[in-house]
């Protein structure tokens, strides 16, 4: 039998790779006899993970201790500084407006404060940081034992597995070969898919110098929540703690066995999320999004982890979890009504944070740690299509804002979530707002006496001197943050690895421009989003997609038409009207206006490789790249080679059949045939069939999915003439 059957964590062959992930120890490595014996997962070790009643009383868990005096003062700056400029702000646009405020000044007060305050959150909290603590690593023993998880659906199958790969070897390298699994769980549907995955996964294991399991759901109940929850109630009681990744990122086995230390140091600890460092990008979009995470990302962690404490957020990967405290806590529940508001939770993490903390459970974030990484939306739309799924999930946890025993700041978390959404359509109607009273002010002939025995005439009042400074102090807001992020980076070996001083100056003013032209089309795009899903329209839910591609020009006319024409039509409006607001607005209408070019040439993997030949948007991790990230990019490549497989390849080659047969399900004598409709259909239509071809045109998806996962099915198809 293979080493894979046995159950003990303990049965993974230790290595150590002194030459490095790819050196050549790097190919002894741990290859499972394809005799049939090998299973695709290890021996079930259930784990209860009952269904939370959010309006009944949280599961037993540790007793929450009292914030400490550091939580405290940042907490104070955060909020309390945030109240302190939204009161500033409302009292300065009083001023600006006089004592008769007319309705639609009202509504524009109320738009700014809500504006206003928002900016002022964000420098608050990147304050706040200032207070941040520095976690430490304890030193001492450790056996606790690691599910390494990645969720995949629809992925590329050999980027994923070189990811993992690599992370095998690191993993032995560390040490943590002896008490480290992986285990991919697959959502996948699409035939072509998992016979890619099943494949790539099969050479994975035998590259791997510690056990490597899969897994594949015949149901998507609960997308990737229901993933991993089926995986915690088959697999839970096998593991003491899981660090989950997305199937872009991976998270080093030094932060690995730093977060395990961490953890099982503190027996009330049950969450751990890291700061993800985003990799990989090509197109210009791309290595913006990675620029400013990795020079102005440290900082807003800092912030939130100082005033987070132990009541921190869940980010949905890159992070380790104590498997018990999850199965105990976080059984999602089906939301009563229809999609989009009702159905599966699809923002889970946050609420998954929010029911470890109403146990007493600790969930920090630690913003110390590094080699945790992750890959970046590629393009603009792609961007989009991302946001209107974490639109809806965002906006569902209203409906469970008030569930019993949340803490104050897992309301917070949610709150910050659902706002980042909302200030878009709220931003644009104080737009639309102060335009409307302009045009008031310009086509209606002001009363100055409204009342019939009037002395003397009510002149309508404007401050425009107090306008522009509150602008200023709001633009101050945004910019500052950067700009104090900026300088630390300036001063810190982060600038020279960046490509030096001046580079790293000239890429952080190429990235305020290039966000500023961007913002007003995702301010319309996420206004959209809002629109849709208060009209009750669902995201569905379909494969990201990690690598892109320059879309063509009919299709980015076609998705940016309507911001061009509402920044046109304004444009010729103010300048006939009133050429002075456009002094305001020209940023705005810039980016609505340039809305094709941008999206298409931000686009662009040629744009990117020519920002990165002048040393622009420049990343340490893109110069010197980590050896973990260059191992998965050589191993995934190498696995793409070896693997290069498909439905109709497997009907051709028996050694690749016995290949692909160590990674099904082990069959279950016990299953009843109701459980087995597709294959048993499958198997009549198979036996009807001239040949390969044409059973699979008789056959289903369903039915389909069924043969790739029994071998005997398989093998008879295979028999066929081809």
């Amino acid at each position: 039998m293979s080493q894979f059957d046995s159950a003990p964590l303990s049965a993974g062959t230790s290595r150590s790779f002194p030459g490095g992930l790819l050196g050549p120890e790097a190919d002894v490595s741990f290859k499972p006899a394809l005799n049939g014996l090998v299973r695709a997962t290890p021996p079930e070790e259930p784990l209860s993970m009952p269904v939370q009643d959010l309006r009944g009383a949280p599961p037993h868990g540790p007793r929450p201790g009292w914030a400490s005096w550091r939580v405290t003062l940042a907490r104070l700056i955060a909020f309390g500084g945030t109240a302190a400029i939204a009161v500033a702000g409302y009292r300065e646009m009083v001023l600006v407006f006089g004592d008769h405020i007319t309705f639609l000044q009202g509504v524009l007060l109320v738009l700014f404060v809500l504006t206003f305050g928002w900016v002022g959150f964000s420098f608050c909290s990147m304050v706040a940081g200032f207070f941040a603590p520095a976690p430490k690593t304890p030193e001492g023993p450790n056996a606790a034992r690691i599910a390494v998880v990645m969720p995949v659906y629809h992925e590329d199958a050999a980027t994923t597995s070189g990811l993992l790969a690599a992370l095998a070897r690191d993993l032995a390298r560390e040490g943590l070969s002896d008490r480290a699994e992986i285990f991919v769980i697959s959502d996948s549907r699409k035939p072509e898919s998992v016979v890619e995955e099943m494949a790539a996964i099969s050479r994975l294991r035998e590259m791997s110098p510690v056990p490597v399991w899969y897994r594949r759901r015949r149901s998507n109940e609960g997308r990737k929540a229901g993933n991993v929850a089926d995986f915690v109630r088959r697999w839970g009681g096998r593991y003491d703690q899981m660090l989950v990744l997305d199937a872009d990122s991976v998270v080093g086995a030094a932060t690995i066995k730093a977060l395990s230390a961490r953890m099982n140091a503190d027996p009330d600890l049950g969450l751990i999320q890291t700061m993800p460092m985003l990799v990989g990008g090509q197109t210009i979009f791309a290595r913006l999004t990675q620029f400013a995470g990795r020079v102005y990302g440290p900082a807003v962690a800092r912030g939130v982890a100082a005033w987070s404490g132990d009541n921190g957020n869940f980010w949905g990967h890159n992070a380790i979890i104590r498997v018990r405290a999850f199965a105990a806590c976080c059984g999602l529940p089906t939301l009563p009504g229809k999609a989009p508001f009702g159905g599966t939770i699809l923002s889970h993490d946050f609420v998954e944070a929010a029911l470890l903390r109403r146990a007493g459970w600790k969930v920090r974030l630690d913003h110390d740690l590094r080699q945790s990484f992750e890959g970046t939306p590629p393009t603009l739309l792609d961007m989009a299509v991302r946001e209107r799924r974490w639109a809806q999930g965002n906006l569902q946890h209203l409906r469970i804002f008030l569930s019993r025993g949340f803490t104050t700041v897992s309301r917070v978390h949610f709150m910050i979530g659902v706002l980042g959404f909302v200030m878009s359509p709220i931003w644009l109607a104080m737009i639309l707002v102060g335009l409307a009273l302009s045009a008031n002010v310009l086509l209606s002939r002001p009363d100055y006496f409204p009342s019939t025995y009037q002395l003397f005439p009510e002149w309508p009042v404007f401050d425009p001197v107090r306008m522009l400074w509150l602008f200023a102090v709001a633009m101050g807001f945004l910019l500052v943050p950067k700009f104090i992020a900026l300088f630390r980076a300036w001063m810190r070996p982060l600038a020279h690895n960046s490509g030096g001083k001046g580079r790293i100056v000239a890429s952080a003013l190429f990235e305020i421009v290039l966000s500023a032209l961007i913002a007003p089309v995702q301010m319309l795009f996420q206004t959209r989003q809002i629109i849709e899903i208060l009209q009750g329209k669902d995201s569905g839910w379909e494969a990201q997609v990690r690598a892109g591609q320059t879309p063509p020009w009919s299709l980015v006319l076609r998705r940016h038409a309507l911001h061009v024409v509402l920044g046109l039509g304004t444009l010729i409006v103010l300048a006939y009207l009133s050429p002075g607001q456009l002094v305001w607005l020209s940023p705005i209408l810039a980016g609505l206006i340039l809305a094709p070019f941008t999206s298409r040439w931000s686009s662009s993997p040629v744009f990117g490789r020519w920002a990165r030949l002048r040393g622009l948007l420049v990343t340490p991790e893109e110069r010197d790249p980590p050896e973990l990230l260059t191992a998965a990019n050589v191993l995934g490549n190498r696995i793409a080679a070896l693997s290069e497989t498909s439905l109709a390849h497997l009907g051709e080659d028996a050694a690749e059949r016995v290949r692909h047969a160590a990674m099904t399900p082990v069959f279950d004598p016990t299953r009843r045939n109701s459980e087995r409709l597709n294959a048993i259909s499958a198997g009549a239509k198979i036996g009807a069939a001239l040949n390969r071809r044409e059973a699979l045109g008789f056959l289903t998806q369903g039915e389909v999915l069924a043969m790739i996962e029994e071998p005997e099915l398989l093998d008879i198809w295979s028999r066929l003439p081809a």
